[in-house]
């Protein structure tokens, strides 16, 4: 199971019945779980990553930008 934190949220990977249980398990500390992604916001060892809609461009590629379908 892996748990992705983002600027916008949260997702949780995994298997149903360990998404499930980690819920659980996360339910005897925290009443929502949006408290806690407020005590886990300021605590990633981790620096932020900023994604972006469009990719950057590589040395010798095309300059056409081109959507994501």
């Amino acid at each position: 199971m892996n748990i992705y934190l983002h600027q916008r949220g949260v997702v949780l990977t995994g298997k149903a019945w360990e998404i499930k249980a980690k819920l659980k398990e996360l339910r005897h500390s925290y009443s929502t779980v949006e408290s806690w992604l407020q005590s886990v916001e300021g605590t990633s060892s981790r620096p932020k990553r900023t994604a972006s809609a469009t990719a950057r461009k590589n040395a010798g590629s095309s300059a056409k930008l081109r959507p994501i379908v």
